[in-house]
């Protein structure tokens, strides 16, 4: 099977482009004929903004490239991570019209929503769901404080739902959790094309000691990611389980000061990877405390990795992924009080703590590891190629 991986990296480099990264990487291992073709938002810095503008609707040129290297290299699946800002959706009517079956991941709601988080101004935002014509984000400026860009997003989505290009061009829709397929399923994306399929860790860390005696944070500081729960949570616990903050962002000088303020509260700032893997062998429990709808949470698996309970707010997929009593507990997202009561609750019984170490590692082993994730992605490129070629009358390439 010949597979062509699509991504559009971001200038700063987030989750999206590591999965991207890790997914091309682990299918060439499984003996796949992977090759990519990519883009970066580097790029938009030399283009004027009336032409990003236009690309982020509809860029011909991407359609074009990529439609020959489907035709050149006989490619039987095109799988797109990020086609914003300047793929744009365009694309998948390019490549099917050559033969290739289309898969799509969705790695946030920007076909829903056009900052892509369903959160603003501090709170959880639907005001988009279900509309053809997403007014309300150019009325409060969506995508980065700007009306005008805001007003880009929607008319890119418009234009497609009104194309029919988001119903009729893509064979498969990859959604990371159950919770983010129904929230994609709502907003009126077909759930006869959209499957759960979780990222996967491609480095397994090992299973860690959990002897530090400290509680972690991991993740951007901002506003969607209930950094006041934790902190005011905190004033209360400081004195029992201290707590390691790691990341940076723009609620970084806010979390410094809370953090000379509040006992037992360090804030270590941005780590590599290696080091915050060490941190989470270390931790007696991951806390996930986000207010907005993530659409998956791979700290979480990190940490279960780890063999480290979560503690995680009950909302969106990251709350979703933790089983309570088995791999953590949740809590009401926004409400300090009950984060105390929960970590409370699992560090006051030793056996429970014990059993869920197992559990979150157990979890890891059965889900996420880089062997079920790639044998999920195969599954799903056999299924759509075989579909594809039927209704085009024509034999698909031999699998390895």
């Amino acid at each position: 099977m010949n597979v062509l991986v699509v991504h559009n990296f971001y200038q700063q480099s987030g989750g999206e482009d590591q999965v991207f990264e890790a997914e091309v990487s682990q299918l060439r291992r499984s003996g796949l004929n992977v090759s990519t073709y990519t883009v970066s938002n580097e790029a938009i810095d030399d283009a004027g903004k009336l032409r990003v503008a236009a690309q982020t609707v509809w860029n011909p040129q991407s359609a074009r490239a990529l439609a020959k290297i489907v035709r050149s290299d006989e490619i039987d699946v095109v799988h797109f991570h990020n086609t914003f800002p300047l793929i744009s959706p365009a694309a998948y009517a390019a490549v099917r019209s050559e033969g290739a079956a289309v898969v799509q991941t969705l790695h946030n709601y920007r076909l829903v929503c056009a900052n892509g988080l369903l959160f603003r101004d501090g709170h959880v935002c639907e005001d988009c769901v279900g509309r053809f014509l997403p007014t309300p984000a150019i009325r409060h400026a969506c995508y980065r404080d700007s009306r005008a860009g805001s007003a880009v997003v929607a008319t890119m989505l418009a234009t497609h739902r009104a194309l029919g290009t988001y119903r009729r061009d893509v064979d498969m829709y990859l959604t990371l959790t159950d919770f983010a397929r129904a929230k994609l399923i709502e907003s009126g994306l077909p759930a006869d094309r959209m499957l759960v399929k979780p990222n996967f860790l491609s480095d397994d860390p090992g299973v860690g000691t959990g002897d530090g005696g400290y509680a972690l944070f991991v993740g951007r500081l901002s506003p969607e990611k209930g950094l006041d729960t934790l902190l005011a949570a905190w004033r209360r616990l400081g004195q029992d389980l201290p707590l390691r903050i790691v990341g940076d962002g723009p609620l970084e000088e806010d979390v410094r000061r809370a953090a000379l303020e509040v006992p037992g509260v360090t804030l270590l700032g941005r780590q590599q990877r290696a080091g915050v893997l060490e941190l989470m062998k270390g931790a007696r429990l991951l806390v996930f405390p986000s207010e907005c709808y993530e659409t998956f949470g791979m700290t979480v698996v990190e940490a279960f990795a780890a063999g480290l309970p979560v503690v995680a707010s009950d909302i969106g997929s990251a709350g979703s992924l933790v089983d309570p009593g088995v791999t953590g507990l949740r809590f009401r997202s926004g409400d300090a009080d009950d984060l105390v009561r929960q970590v409370h609750a699992l560090l006051g019984d030793a056996d429970a703590h014990a059993r869920m170490r197992r559990e979150a590692r157990r979890t890891f082993e059965t889900l996420y590891t880089p062997e079920v994730g790639v044998r999920k992605l195969r599954d799903v490129y056999e299924q759509v190629v075989s579909s594809r070629g039927r209704r085009l009358g024509r034999v698909p390439h031999a699998t390895t």
